[in-house]
């Protein structure tokens, strides 16, 4: 029965990965597509010209996207092996996003004047994103907490997963044929 629940959290753990999977891939379509944007308002301008330099939140949403990724890829790799060491990162990697996410909010909710500290934004695109979050609230607010669900539980699913330990069975149907986990310190060199 321990081989069906690993198997089962493992496929569950997979799964979750999958969402957060999605959600970075999402950040990183739509960054590509604000960077397009950046680039059409900028008319045909060349690149070298100083100012063309596409807008902070372009970057940062490009790069919580791919992080995102990179998480979800070391997470399809532990759940895969059940290694209590990839495990373990994972769970790391995931609670500073979580930890990461958390700040971000707190900041916000905590400076009414949060605006200010963030640079300049020539182009207006982050006043239409802030404008389509304000319109779009409700729906913006359980699409977070979707995404901070769906961490949370990767993360108990991967502690529950470390917590059974290594897949100790071994396909054999004989004491014969399988290879002990540990080798006695003094073996007996007597011949029978």
């Amino acid at each position: 029965m321990g081989w069906w629940v690993r198997s089962c959290l493992q496929s569950v753990l997979k799964m979750l990965n999958s969402m957060i999977g999605l959600t970075g891939m999402g950040m990183i379509l739509y960054a590509l597509w604000m960077l397009r944007s950046w680039y059409k308002h900028l008319d045909g301008t060349s690149f070298g010209v100083s100012g063309s330099t596409p807008p902070w939140f372009i970057y940062t949403f490009l790069g919580l996207g791919i992080s995102l990724c990179l998480i979800t890829c070391a997470g399809h790799i532990a759940a895969e092996t059940a290694n209590s060491y990839c495990l373990s990162c994972y769970m790391v990697f995931v609670f500073l996003f979580i930890t990461l996410e958390a700040a971000i909010t707190a900041f916000i909710f905590l400076n009414r004047d949060w605006e200010e500290d963030f640079p300049e934004d020539p182009t207006g695109e982050f006043n239409e994103l802030k404008n389509f979050v304000k319109s779009n609230f409700e729906m913006c607010e359980w699409i977070g907490l979707l995404v901070v669900a769906t961490q949370a539980l990767s993360i108990f699913a991967a502690m529950v997963l470390r917590a059974l330990g290594p897949d100790s069975g071994t396909d054999c149907d004989s004491d014969d044929d399988a290879i002990p986990a540990r080798l006695p310190l003094l073996r007996n060199q007597v011949n029978r």
